[in-house]
């Protein structure tokens, strides 16, 4: 301890030293742990990840670099999402060719705590076996650091239980979305000739839903979750979708849940995503629960239970849909492998599905983009009628 210029406390007393990178300061959050070996500026600028510190279990992280292109907040204000980053070995230097940053300067940047040289595999162990905790991280490159300090900081944290994070990182005022997949040689070509108009409420919603939303052949208008079924409404979308999102869904529910009833009584198809999906849950008359450890990687198997195959995506989510609290109608659509837990939701008889993991990846395999292909078959079909 006596060389650290950076260290980790949890809630229970606990305290990891190492040494700092990227931003100086202290900052609390609830730890989790991710498992994908790539990826890590998308996870990072990850609007679900708000209010959390984030332990990387691959060793080595920062040979990528970092660039504009791979950041997925999609407002000023989810910037913060992340507030700390854990790694078992020091940021190594870039070397990609699309790096424009190193990964310091980068997290430097973006206000986020870095931490290396401590025992990943043994924080990643602490949480499977008793769940995610408060915890409070620092960076002092004078190695000056109050280490009962950080333990209080970390007790004395409210946690993500009761918290609308989604209030926080949600943009104002409505945009719209054309751009479309990045592609090597051109980056994100635009949509012309939208074959159809979504209004996207955003929870945190990443870039890269907007733009397979565009690869779907729609344009997407973005709103936040204060915006009310009449405002959605008149913008006459062809369909809506809930985006993924932070904290905790039941009270974003709170605040939202009124619009998101009278929608889907609206009979528009819906699709949902992370906490969108959640919110979903509860509109239709489930419940959702905390979970232990939550999922996040890039690696989890999900079972497409309508069509029987199984697909490998990027989960990111602490909170889930109780399957056993399913009303008439609304059927489990998608499972998690690993654990058996929800992964998705359909409504019989209405155009509306919705999944727990992320579909549009980034990072993470692509094994799911079909699901805007699906989506665009129900407003085709809607339409149609």
């Amino acid at each position: 301890m006596d060389s650290a210029t950076g260290a980790l406390a949890l809630e229970d007393g606990t305290i990891f030293a190492g040494f700092g990178a990227g931003a100086t300061g202290i900052k609390v959050g609830e730890l989790c742990f991710n498992t994908a070996i790539t990826g890590y500026q998308e996870i990072l600028t990850d609007p679900s990840y708000a209010s959390q510190i984030i332990l990387f279990t691959f060793p080595h992280i920062g040979n990528v670099g970092a660039n504009a292109d791979d950041q997925e907040e999609s407002t000023a204000a989810a910037a913060d999402a992340a507030r700390g980053a854990i790694f078992r070995e020091p940021i190594t230097a870039p070397s990609n060719w699309r790096a424009t940053d190193d990964f310091g300067g980068w997290l430097a940047k973006r206000g986020i705590i870095g931490l290396s040289g401590v025992d990943t595999r043994a924080l990643t162990k602490r949480i499977r076996e008793k769940g995610m905790p408060k915890a409070a991280i620092c960076h002092k490159p004078d190695g000056n650091i109050d280490f009962a300090a950080l333990v209080e900081l970390a007790k004395s944290w409210e946690g993500l239980d009761g918290a609308d994070l989604a209030d926080v990182v949600d943009q104002d005022a409505a945009y719209e979305n054309t751009d479309g997949l990045w592609k090597p040689q051109t980056g994100h070509d635009k949509l012309s000739n939208a074959e159809f108009h979504v209004v996207v409420v955003d929870f945190g919603v990443k870039k890269n839903i907007l733009r397979n939303l565009a690869n779907a052949g729609a344009r997407a208008t973005v709103v936040n979750g204060d915006a009310t079924a009449e405002q959605i409404l008149a913008l006459k979308p062809d369909g809506v979708v809930f985006s993924n999102g932070p904290g905790d869904p039941a009270a974003t529910y709170e605040r939202s849940g009124t619009m998101i009833r009278a929608i889907v009584a609206s009979g528009l198809p819906i699709l949902g995503i992370c906490l969108g999906h959640q919110l979903l849950g509860l509109a239709l008359g489930a419940k959702t629960k905390k979970m232990a450890q939550g999922h996040h990687g890039a690696n989890h198997p999900v079972k497409d239970l309508t069509t029987g195959k199984v697909e490998i995506v990027s989960m990111n989510h602490g909170f889930t849909v109780d399957p056993e609290t399913l009303p008439a109608g609304v059927e489990e659509s998608h499972r998690s492998l690993f654990d058996g837990t929800n992964s998705g939701l359909s409504v019989t008889g209405k155009p509306i599905i919705s999944v727990q993991h992320h579909p549009e990846a980034s990072p993470g395999p692509q094994d799911s983009f079909y699901l805007f292909d699906r989506f665009a078959g129900l407003m085709r079909g809607h339409r149609g009628k």
